[in-house]
Order: structure tokens, then C-alpha cells, then sequence
């Protein structure tokens, strides 16, 4: 049997159980299906290699939380990331038409306005809540905007996810990687708004400090900003209780007056940093924390070494 035939056959049992998860958690209704999710997630999350990781994130970003603290703040953020697990495949409950029953939007005017100026933005965003949410506020509002996302490696999985985004009113959706990154100049070019993740690591990014420790991220979105003098909009999302939700579109980073690019991309990409840093602080427990946002080596040391001067506590 060629490697062909067996790869294809292991996207089709994938594709089938990907089936399989999306039916059962439909099958429960949104606010069932959240709330099962933050009960298997806040039970077995403790198990998994990446609840090590959520620690020790926590710790770099958090040095004077005790350990009851972080102990119980890693509960809630299984509660959070369970609870989005579940709520993923209702994604209908928040297509446009029925959005304002279970989402709340603040400060679209900023967006608007610039749409009905024919200004072209940067959205700029990070895994907060349930991060999908944002692009159900995109498409209650109809903006003219181009949203990136993280392909899957199975085709028909990955067919699956931008089907279940268009249900819910997600218009446009680009790939990330090289191919994306100059289908997003054209959009930006032409007039169109784009969407950008700007919280995860990003190993041929730039080092910017986070949280007192510097960590690569993507200097794509401020690049693309400056490049077309277009208004970096940061967009957040917040769990306002059980599977509502209030999108917020905050007022735009100010561009660098830098006259060196290298240095106006350096200062802009802190900005968002620290932006992020906020909405963390915020809401803690509604951040994606079992991402590896530093070197790969902070992971393999006792996380009990982590520390920082720039941050605090809770």
C-alpha cells in the first residue's frame, strides 16, 4: 500500500472523528456542552504535560503568586479553555442574526468609523475567552476584513473548520505563512482590513519584552501597519459569564514616529505587547497560558527559578 493511500486513509479516520466530537457536543446544546467541557477539562487538564507549562508561564508573569494562588488560577483557566472546547462547535448560537442574544460589542464606533472613512486597519488580537467569538463580532458588524488563521495539516479537517466559520459569518479567511502574508499586503493595498493573532510565540519574529522577559513575536501586523499607514485596532474578547461574551475594539496603537524601521517596528510590537499584557491582568484565568511563549528551555528548568522585576502579583 502506498504512503499515498495510507495518508489519505488517516485524514479520512481523523476527518471521522473530528465528525464524531463536533455532533457529540452539538448534540448537547451550547450552555450543556460548555459546562461539560470545563468539567473534563478541570479534571483531567492537571494531567497533561502543558499544565506544566500554564505554571510556569504563570510564574514568569506572576513571581509573587503564591502557590495556592496559582493552583487556583490554572483551575480557572481549565474552566475557561473546557468551557471554549465545548462551546466551539455551537458556534451557530453566534451567527449574526441571532449574535446579541449571548455577545455584547463595545467600541465598535472605532472600526466603523474608520470603514465609512474607507480607512484600511490592522486588528490585532490574542487568545482570550473564546477567541472564535471575536470573528462572530466581526461578522455581526460586517467589516471589510480579512481574517488569518492556523490551517489544519488534514485537508478535509481543514475544510471542515472554514465551513463551520462561514456558518456562523466569517466571510474571509486567510492562511497563515508566506502565501498569506502577501495575499494580507494585497487586502491592505486594495482597502481591505485585516485580522491578525499577535500573543504566541513566533520563532522568526522579533524579541520583544513580555511581561519583563523577552519573547519572540510576530512583527508582521505592525510592519504591514506601517508600511500602509494603516491604524493598528487591538481587539479583545472577555467571558462575561457562563457562554456570554463582550467583544471590545480598543482606541488604535499609536504608530512610531521613529525615522529607523527596525527601531519603529521594535517600538510599535512593544506596544502591543503591552497591550496584551493588560488584557492578561485583566482576566487572567482567560488566557491560552499552555502556550510555550519563551525558548523551549525555560520549560525544561525548575520552574521554581522563574522570576521578574517588571511584574506583580494577581
Amino acid at each position: 500500500m502506498s504512503e499515498g493511500i495510507l495518508q489519505r486513509i488517516g485524514w479520512r479516520a481523523e476527518a471521522l472523528a473530528w465528525d464524531s466530537f463536533q455532533l457529540t457536543f452539538q448534540s448537547m446544546g451550547l450552555e450543556r456542552a460548555s459546562a461539560f467541557g470545563s468539567a473534563v477539562l478541570r479534571r483531567i487538564g492537571p494531567m497533561t504535560s502543558v499544565h506544566n507549562v500554564a505554571r510556569i508561564n504563570m510564574q514568569r508573569c506572576f513571581p509573587n503568586a503564591s502557590k495556592p494562588e496559582l493552583d487556583r488560577l490554572l483551575d480557572r483557566m481549565w474552566d475557561n479553555f473546557g468551557r471554549l472546547v465545548g462551546e466551539n462547535p455551537n458556534m451557530r448560537h453566534y451567527r449574526p442574526e441571532v449574535y446579541d442574544e449571548r455577545g455584547e460589542i463595545a467600541g465598535e464606533e472605532i472600526v466603523l468609523d474608520l470603514e465609512r472613512k474607507g480607512q484600511p486597519y490592522v486588528l490585532v488580537a490574542g487568545h482570550f475567552a473564546n477567541w472564535e467569538v471575536m470573528g462572530a463580532a466581526i461578522a455581526k458588524l460586517n467589516l471589510n476584513c480579512n481574517i488569518t488563521y492556523r490551517h489544519a495539516n488534514n485537508p478535509l479537517v481543514d475544510q471542515r473548520i472554514l465551513d463551520s466559520r462561514h456558518a456562523y459569518g466569517i466571510k474571509l479567511l486567510t492562511a497563515k505563512g508566506g502565501v498569506g502574508a502577501k495575499e494580507l499586503l494585497v487586502n491592505l493595498k486594495q482597502g481591505m482590513s485585516i485580522a491578525l493573532m499577535n500573543d504566541q510565540k513566533m520563532n522568526d519574529g522579533i524579541a520583544v519584552p513580555f511581561f519583563g522577559h523577552d519573547a519572540m513575536t510576530a512583527s508582521g501586523p505592525a510592519k504591514m501597519a506601517l508600511r500602509h499607514g494603516a491604524p493598528i485596532v487591538p481587539i479583545g474578547v472577555r467571558r462575561i459569564g457562563g457562554t456570554r461574551f463582550r467583544v471590545t475594539f480598543y482606541d488604535p496603537i499609536p504608530h512610531s514616529k521613529l525615522d529607523d524601521k527596525t527601531a519603529a517596528v521594535l517600538e510599535t510590537v512593544t506596544h502591543i505587547n503591552k497591550w496584551v499584557e493588560d488584557r492578561i491582568i485583566e482576566a487572567p484565568e482567560q488566557w491560552f497560558w499552555v502556550h510555550r511563549r519563551w525558548d523551549k528551555a525555560i520549560y525544561r528548568k525548575d520552574s521554581g527559578s522563574s522570576s521578574s522585576t517588571n511584574a506583580g502579583s494577581i
